[in-house]
């Protein structure tokens, strides 16, 4: 399989230090996968290129970082609200990283140690490919709800094929449903309509790559393949959960599993606390 034509990105802007360390898992997980046969590039905004690359510690020199900030399209920031719908619309500043080949969008708090069926599919396809999306546990569309379907989808892994147009597949969407995009529901259900409307989408499921969280209907445990942390990004949440901070439930929950994410991207266990100076790992 030609892993050659595989560019991977994420976007990390201004989140808690659980964040951080979360990027420094996933990218290590890709590598794992793909090694130097994948481009790798990490999109920041809102805070300082090296200020983001320290708190994420070590990575591939492979990595490439680029300052994302100013590169929101024109024609989404003006539908966003101040709050880039609640920050998620940094996801797509800039739209394309690698035009030119399979793309894989993963969300900073995804982490893979093996292959997913649906990825790999996807990776398989070369004329006419279709996009990916992962699964979710509850399809939440926001006001693109009409366009989104009824089955759950997360975009914490998008995959766009070779030469995929989407800028034009947004605006087709944007033009079905005026207004601004305020949340990130809204953010998901746009992007969701705008990736499924030549082809249905690959799809990474949910046993693979769980949706994982302390709180339900998120599953509290791994995937076969991956996780996705989600809420990890937060330094507060507005709401307690059975009458606990619901931040101290969330850093409870990534310390039960932290130390098993290290060996599964191949990374020797650290030693120190988290929130301490990352251990030296050379790949």
């Amino acid at each position: 399989m030609r892993w050659s034509r595989l560019g991977v990105r994420w976007t990390i802007g201004d989140v808690s230090e659980r964040g951080f360390e979360a990027l420094r898992l996933s990218i290590w997980g890709a590598w794992w996968l793909w090694g130097r046969t994948a481009c790798y590039a990490v999109c920041v905004n809102s805070i300082p290129l090296e200020r983001a690359r320290a708190l994420t510690g070590p990575v591939p020199d492979e990595v490439e970082w680029m300052d994302a900030s100013a590169q929101v399209p024109a024609f989404l920031r003006e539908r966003f609200d101040a709050g880039m719908a609640e920050g998620v619309g940094w996801k797509l500043a800039p739209l394309r990283v690698f035009p030119d080949r399979h793309e894989l969008s993963l969300d900073n708090d995804c982490i893979l140690w093996d292959l997913p069926v649906g990825m790999g599919r996807w990776l398989a396809e070369e004329k006419d490919a279709a996009c990916l999306m992962a699964e979710d546990v509850r399809a939440c569309f926001g006001r693109f709800a009409p366009l989104g379907g009824p089955e759950p989808r997360n975009l914490g892994i998008r995959g766009l094929p070779p030469g995929f147009d989407l800028e034009v597949a947004l605006r087709e969407v944007l033009e079905q449903t005026p207004g601004i995009l305020s949340s990130e529901l809204d953010e998901q259900g746009m992007q969701v309509a705008a990736l499924s409307r030549q082809r249905p989408a690959h799809v990474v499921r949910v046993e693979e790559v769980s949706i994982c969280s302390p709180f339900p209907p998120h599953l509290p445990q791994l995937g076969r393949r991956g996780a996705h942390f989600c809420g990890l990004n937060a330094r507060r949440f507005p709401w307690r959960y059975y009458d606990r901070p619901a931040e101290e439930c969330v850093r409870e929950h990534w310390e039960r599993h932290r130390l098993t994410l290290y060996s599964l991207v191949g990374l020797p266990v650290p030693q120190e606390p988290p929130g301490s100076e990352s251990p030296v790992v050379h790949g």
